[in-house]
């Protein structure tokens, strides 16, 4: 037997045990186009690419001076999709805004289509005000009391103030720790007028204005209704505050 026999015969006999194993194959699921199958690499790219763009956006849109890390969390690596033959397309399934843990929705809409939900975390660090030093409460913040620190928003789910002028004057809700976070619910308008003040108070009617002593009988910040004693009259009325010392009420 020659050479080129012994050949055809052993690619015969291949050929034969590929025949004998494709039904099998088959019934498993294999399938000629497995090998072009969508990898997680591929859903994480796409995720990635996304969300670094709708950060960006989202940056862009709110005037945001900050800067932002994104990391897309690893797959299962036996995971196999069908090729997709039309182009990923990537959506934010939650939150609303590009922060924190979020959820990008990766879809194929060709022939043959998938949805995979791919988790992530964006980390936008931006300048906010914080303590700078131990603060009691009820103290009325002063720009010795505060500073501006990078830190996490997306650990921020209670808000957060950017610039100093946003605490300065404002009184404390709750004791503060040095470095913590200033929040929007730790601070409140800060009184102007304090029970037993001698106060004016002024009534207005268009151009006219009408100017009478009183004595305040509760606390009060800027714009908030107290009692006041008109002290000529000795009549208890309500009047808002527009200052240190003075009152108005209408006419």
């Amino acid at each position: 037997m020659n050479a080129e026999t012994t050949t055809f015969r052993h690619a015969l006999v291949k050929g034969c045990h590929l025949l004998a194993v494709l039904p099998a194959l088959l019934l498993l699921g294999y399938s000629p186009q497995a090998a072009a199958a969508t990898l997680p690499e591929q859903l994480i790219g796409t995720a990635q690419g996304f969300l670094e763009q709708a950060v960006e956006q989202y940056l862009q849109r709110g005037d945001i001076q900050g800067r932002h890390e994104v990391q897309v969390n690893r797959l299962d690596p036996r995971l196999r999709l069908p090729a997709c033959d039309k182009e990923l397309a990537a959506t934010l399934e939650s939150p609303d805004e590009p922060v924190g843990r979020v959820t990008v929705r990766v879809r194929c809409s060709g022939s043959a289509p998938w949805t995979v939900f791919v988790p992530g975390q964006v980390r936008l660090y931006r300048e906010v005000v914080i303590a700078s030093r131990p603060l009691k409460r009820n103290a009325v913040l002063t720009e010795m009391d505060i500073a501006l620190a990078e830190r996490d928003l997306g650990s921020l789910s209670q808000g957060y103030l950017t610039t100093p002028r946003q605490a300065v004057g404002k009184k404390l809700t709750r004791p503060l720790l040095p470095d913590q976070v200033v929040m929007p619910i730790h601070v409140e308008a800060a009184e102007v007028v304090h029970r037993g003040d001698q106060v004016v108070i002024s009534a207005r009617s268009g151009t006219v204005n009408v100017r009478m002593p009183g004595e305040a009988l509760s606390d009060g910040a800027a714009g908030k209704q107290i009692r006041v004693r008109n002290q000529r009259s000795q009549r208890v009325i309500r009047a808002r505050v527009v200052g240190p010392g003075q009152v108005e009420v209408a006419m």
